[in-house]
């Protein structure tokens, strides 16, 4: 009955094949996930982090060489924040990007 109503164009048994082939797929790439979440929360923080320093330490130096009524350390940490989570959320959309096209089915 399910093959004379295939869903989304397949065939069921098809479709199955699919999932499952995934699924192998899955099983033998699979790495522990709390060390990939962990991992995901060093890089996503080193991204932020490292543009926020420079902007710390460039503003610091820029102060103690050309005096001004303006912070320069407070501007430049603060530019240097938005660069590094505009980076974090670069590369979390490219990760993600990534994760959905291993998703979608393949023809195996």
């Amino acid at each position: 009955m399910s093959e004379d109503f295939p869903k989304h164009g397949k065939r069921f048994p098809d479709e199955v094949n699919v999932r499952e082939k995934r699924k192998l797929r899955a099983r033998e790439k699979k790495t522990d996930e709390i060390w990939f979440g962990l991992g995901l929360f060093g890089v996503v923080g080193w991204a932020v982090a490292i543009p926020t320093v420079l902007g710390i330490f460039l503003g610091v130096w820029i102060d103690l060489h050309w005096p001004s009524p303006y912070s320069w350390t407070l501007m430049l940490l603060i530019i240097g924040l938005i660069l590094g989570c505009l980076n974090a959320w670069f590369w979390i959309n490219r990760q993600r990007s990534a994760i959905n096209r291993e998703r979608e089915p393949h023809d195996c």
